[in-house]
């Protein structure tokens, strides 16, 4: 079965966030990434985004608290509005396309599913009730 995660969205201080809510809760960072590790052509970051963080993921009991920064080109997030999305960590690409294609319905589409820059099955969208999802599969 899925589980489902949150998502915090930020404006550049990710990762001081992330470093206090360590300081909070414990544990260890099981994933940290930087915007300019995925630097491509086909994903090209300017040069005031690089060191911010594109995925960093906190384990806080059976969850995971994860978050990244917004990059400049898409405007800064409203910090006292749908900064948040559902995550859900599928355990199979068949689990990850039925809750896409359950959830996804009349929805507005950011980033279809398929596989992401950053080796995971990936797909992020607002729902027809304006929730935020993101759909998750990692290969073990």
């Amino acid at each position: 079965m899925a589980l489902i995660n949150v998502h915090i969205n930020f404006n550049g201080n990710a990762e001081e966030a992330f470093n206090f809510y360590k300081s909070v809760f414990g544990g260890e960072f099981t994933r940290v990434v930087r915007l300019k590790e995925m630097a491509s052509d086909d994903f090209p970051v300017a040069e005031e985004d690089a060191n911010k963080i594109l995925h960093i993921a906190l384990p806080i009991g059976a969850n995971t608290l994860m978050g990244n920064d917004v990059p400049t080109s898409m405007g800064p997030v409203n910090e006292n509005e749908n900064r948040s999305k559902i995550s859900i960590s599928a355990e199979s690409r068949e689990e990850a396309d039925k809750l896409y294609n359950g959830l996804s319905v009349n929805a507005d589409i950011e980033m279809p599913i398929g596989d992401s820059p950053w080796g995971s099955y990936f797909a992020m969208f607002r729902d027809q009730y304006g929730i935020e999802w993101m759909i998750d599969f990692t290969e073990a």
